[in-house]
């Protein structure tokens, strides 16, 4: 494959693994990780560690792995 053709889709691909990175709330971020991992979400917290919020959302995939998604909270400090 080219290298052009490679950048047509690495590019569309990046950005949807990125989505989760753009969640505003937990609930959205939950939502998110699990569309993109096609996945059911067993818990979501979100942590304070230092000066940042983490969103934690526990997943179980369609294969029954658990896996943990950490997605930092864009909306800054003391928000819910």
């Amino acid at each position: 494959m080219s290298r052009a053709k490679f950048r047509v889709w690495a590019l569309p691909l990046l950005l949807a693994m990125a989505a989760p990175a753009f969640a505003q709330s937990l609930e959205e971020a939950a939502r998110q990780a699990a569309r993109q991992y096609d996945a059911k979400v067993l818990s979501a917290r979100t942590v304070t560690r230092g000066e940042q919020r983490i969103h934690e959302i526990k997943l179980l995939t369609r294969d029954g792995v658990v896996k943990t998604v950490r997605i930092p909270d864009r909306r800054g400090r003391g928000r819910g």
